[in-house]
């Protein structure tokens, strides 16, 4: 990026945020401090009128705005592609917004950058291991932005898988992640006294209270999810492939790929997993080119898992034959 492409963009960044701090500048645009300065001088010699307080951050002063700038090529096809997201990964209300938003940025764009955009829409698919399910309802996500947002108290009714259970609680949602091909909720739950993670499509029901909340001083959303990628626990997994099996495995990474040793004709992958049923599931799917070499229990749940399976085709097998 050039240094005008940049000072243009600096003062959109700070169109944006109510406060900018020049290290959250310099990181935003992969420069050093002393360059933000200099940048932020030349705009305020440009006439642009930057408020700074010292050892809070910068601001535009209040009713400034930049004339609105024209995308390019490749910011109108980075538009279109989140929209392809959007359509797959998100619930209905979030998808009609995403439309409209689009058909608005559309309608301004010059001609040719029209027929750019409607050619990358009908040349551009995307399909997702897994569909998010949403209970009932479409407009989660949007419903738990605005609480999220204005910090306000939530009432749910969920339902635990592990005990079949549902439960009704107040909770103080403070992020929106999505991993494990589903959105999570992230909040503090009053009835548990603790943070919680509440996959969405196990939300049977939804209301916003108009209760507001303080945020726990104690919690950092960025520390949670950098937590969810330690596995907690963990049980270290051998397993034996053929090396033509190799580029056909699928996910491996979900299933805490660690490392690999090549050998002849033959590779052992080293796994970290939290959950060995899991694992085993994930197994089934490759047969006999799958040689467990540790742990002993996978060895024996997936040899039980199998013999089910023996049994029931051979029972199917004597039925048809005594039909």
């Amino acid at each position: 990026m050039n240094r005008t492409d940049r000072l243009v963009a600096i003062v959109l960044l700070l169109q944006s945020r109510r406060l900018l701090r020049a290290q959250e500048i310099a990181e935003h645009f992969e420069i050093c401090v002393r360059t933000v300065y200099r940048d932020l001088r030349a705009l305020e010699e440009a006439g642009v009128p930057i408020a700074a307080e010292a050892g809070v951050g910068y601001s535009l002063v209040q009713g400034y705005h930049l004339p609105p700038v024209m995308f390019t090529h490749e910011e109108a096809g980075a538009l279109s592609i989140g929209g392809k997201f959007v359509e797959q990964l998100t619930d209905a209300t979030v998808k009609k917004n995403m439309q409209s938003a689009l058909l608005k940025i559309y309608s301004v764009l010059p001609r040719d950058k029209q027929h750019y955009l409607s050619t990358l829409q009908e040349t551009t698919r995307i399909f997702p291991r897994s569909t998010p399910v949403f209970a009932e309802r479409d407009n989660t996500i949007i419903q738990l932005q605005e609480a999220v947002a204005r910090q306000k108290v939530v009432k749910i009714s969920y339902f635990a898988q592990y005990n079949q259970q549902e439960t009704e609680r107040n909770i103080e949602p403070v992020g929106l992640l999505y991993y494990a091909d589903n959105w999570h909720l992230i909040a503090w739950c009053r009835l548990r006294q603790n943070f919680r993670d509440f996959r969405l499509s196990r939300i049977r029901k939804l209301e916003i209270l108009d209760i507001d909340f303080l945020a726990r001083p104690d919690f950092n959303l960025a520390d949670y999810i950098r937590s969810l990628y330690e596995i907690k626990n963990a049980v270290e997994v051998k397993i034996k492939f053929p090396i033509e099996a190799t580029p056909y495995m699928r996910n491996r990474e979900f299933f805490g790929f660690v490392e690999e040793e090549i050998d002849g004709d033959f590779t052992t992958m080293t796994f970290l997993v939290d959950s060995l049923q899991w694992m085993m599931h994930w197994l089934l799917s490759y047969g006999a080119a799958a040689e467990i070499l540790s742990p002993e229990k996978l060895k024996m749940m997936l040899l039980d898992e199998a013999e089910k399976i023996v049994m029931q085709y051979n029972h199917q097998k004597k039925a048809k034959k005594s039909a």
